[in-house]
């Protein structure tokens, strides 16, 4: 079983940076690719970010290209979401998903965290 933590939400103003980071443990971080998505209230989980188990390839939501980057650190068994000139829109809670399989964008990764709150102030 795989556990899934994720940190570094909080409230910003527009323009300004978070780190996101999911801490995982119960399997080893290599063999999972990973994904972060997004729920704003009212409104369906969307995905915002994936990469695969090596690193090397990894995947955006036209809304996150540009200003998010997605990375992981294999032998710290976490995985970061770098988020960028934030905007209002962004406001959402932020979950971090792992599979076994390759990226996805659809919703059926197998582990999912309790997700993280980012609030974006204009």
């Amino acid at each position: 079983q795989v556990q899934l933590v994720e940190s570094g939400g909080g409230l910003v103003q527009a323009g300004e940076s978070l780190r996101l980071s999911c801490a995982a443990s119960g399997r080893a971080l290599s063999s999972l690719t990973m994904g972060w998505f997004r729920q704003a209230p009212g409104k369906e989980r969307e995905f915002v970010a994936g990469i695969s188990k090596s690193g090397f390839s990894t995947t955006y939501a036209d809304s996150a290209k540009g200003r998010f980057t997605i990375s992981r650190d294999n032998a710290k068994n976490t995985v970061y979401l770098q988020m960028n000139s934030l905007k209002p829109e962004d406001t959402a809670v932020y979950y971090c998903a792992a599979r076994t399989g390759l990226i996805t964008s659809r919703n059926d990764y197998d582990y999912w965290g309790q997700g993280t709150q980012v609030t974006v102030s204009s």
